[in-house]
């Protein structure tokens, strides 16, 4: 009787553990789904302001806020007079779309932050010491903070030697145009319009400063102070006078453009008499090391075995 009132109680322990755990998993989902309806009636009787912020995309929520505050510390580094000199470059860069005076600012600290935390990474990862972590996060700092002057200087290389090559066949084309008769704004149009580049961009941008009020001589000015070009200013000087003291387009546009040929094939000459000397370093350093271990190399391996 003992044992079957001992097998009893255990039976009966046993009984309910798995009823306990049964029930268990039930009573969980239905707290989860509970928490889950609970959150979501809280998100939809939530005030109106709440709502709106949270619909708000990531960039206006958190992107512009870090740029705000990059700005006005970049202002307190770069100066009171920095914004002249950075819209001067954005000029000479031809305004690249999306950038502005404020966003190069701003993009100077992100930058340096970003990349001094890149330089930080990089020294925990190769473990090296102490002095060499601060000269990688210094460097990354400096890197990113004039990572955005580097990038509008090369912009504007690029665009002023397009603009170099392009301007000896644009005033071609415009002095065709004056000759068979059309008008010098018409001639723009035509230089505007059949041709592509940044210097097709300006005349079309003097164009409009033309259209909307402004006059021949203060579009030219403003084509002249956009550019770093010597030869596109000369250009726009010789148009200006032209147009004050009243000489013939045509004759001013024919000796322009005999004068950009001529300078542009001086400046291929210079080019290429600068070969000789820009090829000499690889030539010492890259060909003749190679030259030498082809041409000695067998004389020298022969030697070696002879001796040995």
């Amino acid at each position: 009787m003992t044992l079957l009132l001992i097998l009893g109680v255990v039976l009966v322990v046993v009984a309910l553990v798995l009823l306990a755990t049964a029930l268990a998993p039930a009573e969980s989902a239905t707290s989860g789904v509970a928490r889950s309806l609970a959150a979501i009636q809280a998100i939809s009787i939530a005030p109106k302001e709440l709502r709106d912020e949270l619909d708000r995309p990531f960039a206006e929520r958190v992107l512009e806020p870090l740029q705000a505050r990059a700005l006005k510390v970049g202002r307190r580094l770069t100066g009171a007079d920095s914004a002249e000199r950075i819209r001067r470059k954005l000029d000479f860069a031809g305004n690249p779309r999306d950038w502005s005076v404020d966003r190069v600012v701003s993009g100077k600290v992100i930058g340096a932050l970003a990349l001094a935390a890149v330089g930080l990474a990089f020294s925990l990862l190769l473990g090296v010491g102490l002095p060499m972590k601060i000269l990688m996060v210094a460097g990354g700092l400096v890197a990113g903070f004039f990572a955005p002057d580097l990038y509008l200087y090369q912009k504007t290389y690029d665009r002023t030697e397009r603009m170099q090559r392009e301007l000896a066949d644009a005033i071609d084309l415009m002095t065709i145009s004056v000759e068979s008769g059309l008008g010098f704004d018409a001639a723009l149009q035509q230089v505007a319009r059949n041709t592509e580049g940044p210097l097709a961009e300006e005349f079309s941008r003097v164009l409009r400063e033309m259209q909307i009020g402004q006059g021949r001589a203060a579009a030219l000015r403003a084509l002249g102070d956009r550019t770093n070009v010597d030869d596109l200013k000369g250009f726009v000087g010789a148009m200006v006078q032209a147009d004050s003291f009243g000489i013939p387009i045509g004759q001013v546009l024919r000796v322009q453009s005999g004068e950009m040929r001529v300078k542009r094939r001086q400046r291929a000459e210079h080019k290429a008499q600068q070969v000789p000397v820009k090829i000499t370093v690889p030539l010492i350093f890259c060909i003749l090391p190679c030259l030498f271990i082809a041409v000695m190399g067998p004389a020298v391996i022969s030697i070696m075995e002879n001796m040995g």
